[in-house]
């Protein structure tokens, strides 16, 4: 949910730029992420990273098609998860991110790990 508020934080509250673009793009990637886990979260760490950075590739690919601008033109919110432009530089953001994500979840779950139990992750996967 913090990610979600972050993102609509960027995209709302400050100035387009090239590094608000950035910022929202790994923040939607991150977001992915975390539903996924939220979803699934006996799903590896691992799998769920090429999971949220396909979905955010395939996502950006199909902005290439003019459908999502259509799409918004008649449901503006279909914007904030389709998106409305190509751009191949998010491509990059968008696996980067995933990675980014994974790292931190690697981290986090494996310091837990050495603590106590974290239900339904592990490190070994």
């Amino acid at each position: 949910m913090v990610t979600v508020i972050a993102g609509l934080l960027v995209h709302r509250a400050l100035p387009a730029s090239p590094v608000t673009d950035i910022a929202g793009d790994a923040l939607y990637t991150v977001a992915v992420y975390a539903g996924l886990v939220s979803l699934f979260p006996t799903l590896a760490p691992r799998i769920v990273a090429l999971l949220a950075g396909g979905w955010s590739v395939a996502v950006e690919l199909f902005q290439a098609t003019g459908i999502p601008v259509e799409l918004a033109r008649r449901f503006p919110p279909a914007a904030l998860v389709l998106g409305t432009g190509f751009n191949a530089r998010d491509l990059v953001v968008y696996v980067m991110a995933a990675t980014a994500a994974l790292a931190v979840d690697l981290r986090l779950t494996h310091r837990a790990l050495r603590h106590r139990t974290v239900p339904g992750r592990s490190i070994s996967r």
